[in-house]
């Protein structure tokens, strides 16, 4: 349950569809995973790379140490943009830990508005999913776009989360600032927390929260994260950066 939540947390845009340019090809972010007890219960980097007409963004998670004696978790999810528009064109996860093995694709039909899923794992599970008004996208990505909304304490703004076989319609609030020490440094950030105001599902109807703290230098690194759970908190701290390729 546990890694399943971290996906989530690293699993959104405005309104309406616009060029991508949270990541660029080359950037690279690695963090670190403290979980309970486990100040290192894993890693995970998130990696921008150029493809055809499009943006690649990877995501690699992967449980450490003790943890992954008790837990061994490893997956990998790959999110294509197209370039032009910023529009969410597939989705794919695969991976395995010791409950069962993951394997899925999702693609994205704009002029039908159906989201066609296929999970290869638990074919029972495919099915077609409705697109409502918005253009659905990873949530990292939404909130390293947050790089160029230029939020301020107490405004908010609206995105559309895909997670799986659902997509949900979230509200990211800017809370305030805060100064956060991390291995790479210390920055000062805005605290963004996506929350789902209405007819709340998953870890939010649980009473889970997420919280992402944007750095508010020049770079607006995403430099910390955090999940909270009714069983513990799992926080994400950056531990190297790679820019993108000049």
């Amino acid at each position: 349950m546990f890694a399943r939540a971290l996906l989530f947390l690293l699993a959104a845009s405005s309104a309406s569809a616009s060029a991508f340019t949270a990541m660029k090809p080359g950037e690279k972010f690695t963090y670190k995973v403290g979980f309970a007890i486990f100040p290192r219960a894993g890693v995970i980097t998130i990696a921008a790379h150029a493809g055809k007409n499009a943006l690649v963004i990877s995501t690699v998670t992967a449980s450490r140490g003790l943890v992954r004696g008790l837990y061994p978790f490893d997956n990998q999810a790959t999110v294509t943009l197209d370039q032009a528009t910023g529009r969410l064109l597939a989705v794919k996860e695969s991976g395995e830990d010791p409950k069962r093995a993951t394997d899925s694709e999702t693609t994205f039909d704009y002029t039908a508005r159906i989201a066609h899923h296929v999970d290869r794992s638990r074919p029972e599970r495919s099915t077609d999913i409705p697109i409502p008004d918005g253009d659905p996208i990873d949530l990292i990505s939404a909130l390293v776009q947050t790089r160029d909304w230029n939020l301020k304490p107490g405004e908010k703004r609206a995105v559309l989360v895909h997670f799986g076989r659902d997509l949900y319609p979230l509200m990211i609030h800017a809370e305030g600032y805060e100064e956060v020490r991390t291995p790479i440094g210390k920055f000062r950030t805005l605290v963004l927390v996506p929350r789902m105001e209405r007819n709340p599902k998953g870890l939010f109807k649980r009473g889970g929260e997420i919280k992402v703290w944007i750095a508010q230098d020049g770079s607006r690194l995403p430099v910390k994260m955090q999940l909270v759970l009714r069983y513990g908190t799992a926080s994400l701290l950056m531990t190297d950066y790679t820019a993108a390729a000049k």
